[in-house]
């Protein structure tokens, strides 16, 4: 998929774990999972506002784009 999520990155960077990020976002620790190893199918744009404002960032912070391979065949 040509869209990293850079969660993880951003975590480590302002030293917070998955599990209070979670709480402080109102999702579960497993959706929170979902998306931040790149399996989630969408994102709420409220999720996302939500995940910049507690990690104080912004959203290209979290997503990048990259070319897909696959589509230039």
């Amino acid at each position: 998929m040509p869209i990293i999520i850079n969660l993880d990155v951003m975590l480590a960077v302002r030293k917070m774990r998955s599990n209070e990020l979670a709480a402080k976002i109102g999702i579960t620790e497993q959706n929170l999972s979902v998306l931040k190893n790149g399996r989630a199918k969408a994102l709420r744009l409220t999720t996302l506002e939500a995940i910049c404002k507690h990690l104080k960032c912004q959203p290209g912070d979290i997503l990048e784009y990259t070319e897909d391979n696959e589509d230039n065949k």
